[in-house]
């Protein structure tokens, strides 16, 4: 006996992947960045155009698309253009204002064909993740506990923003996982974020004292 129709169109939605022609992509976050990233209208894509693209969104998804590209392999000055956004809006985030950017950051781009590589990358871990997010443990993410998750970004912002080896991967999936728990109001992420921030600055900080201790060594060498 066959199913009815809307059971298998359910089941066939359910089911569905990133460009398989049988879901309508709607307002998910993956599929707003792939039509972004396929926009042959552009030559480059500036931070002002994603600000503008995901202002709906809020901070959840700018974080993510600022925090994302720092975990991959990148062309060289990716962190540079994305790691200022981050530190303005983290702030804004602890303090609970709208997201807004300087004219001087809004106007820093990359070739589409860059952020498509990129893109094109993130969407099939983003597409998977979006499906895990659901309400739970809402407090979490919620003023006035997000405030906290706004300052811990803000710190790691910072962090990533420093010439530290092993300084930008880490951090930047912690405000990946912060900002997908923001996305789906999902306090298990979040737990997950302040887990990988624990981790980021036990990392950052081994590196930074290894250095210092390096430096102090040879120039006591230098000069002894």
């Amino acid at each position: 006996m066959s199913q009815p129709a809307s059971a298998s169109s359910a089941r066939a939605s359910a089911n569905a992947v990133p460009g398989d022609g049988r879901r309508p992509p709607g307002r998910r976050l993956w599929a707003i960045l792939r039509a972004l990233a396929r926009d042959t209208s552009r030559e480059r894509i500036s931070v002002g155009d994603l600000l503008e693209t995901m202002r709906d969104r809020a901070f959840g998804a700018l974080m993510f698309i600022f925090a994302f590209p720092n975990i991959l392999p990148t062309p060289p000055g990716t962190s540079a253009v994305l790691g200022l956004p981050l530190v303005f809006l983290s702030a804004q985030f602890m303090f609970g204002r709208k997201p807004w950017l300087p004219q001087v950051i809004a106007n820093r781009s990359m070739a589409r064909s860059d952020f498509a590589a990129v893109t094109e990358r993130a969407v099939p871990w983003l597409f998977r993740a979006e499906r895990l997010l659901r309400p739970r443990l809402i407090n979490l993410a919620s003023p006035p506990f997000e405030y906290l998750v706004g300052a811990t970004c803000f710190l790691l912002s910072v962090i990533l923003l420093l010439p530290i080896p092993l300084g930008n991967m880490l951090p930047a999936l912690a405000i990946c996982l912060f900002s997908l728990g923001i996305l789906g109001r999902d306090g298990v992420w979040i737990l997950l974020g302040f887990l990988a921030t624990l981790v980021s600055l036990v990392v950052v900080s081994g590196v930074v004292y290894a250095f210092v201790k390096s430096a102090l060594y040879l120039i006591a060498n230098a000069f002894g």
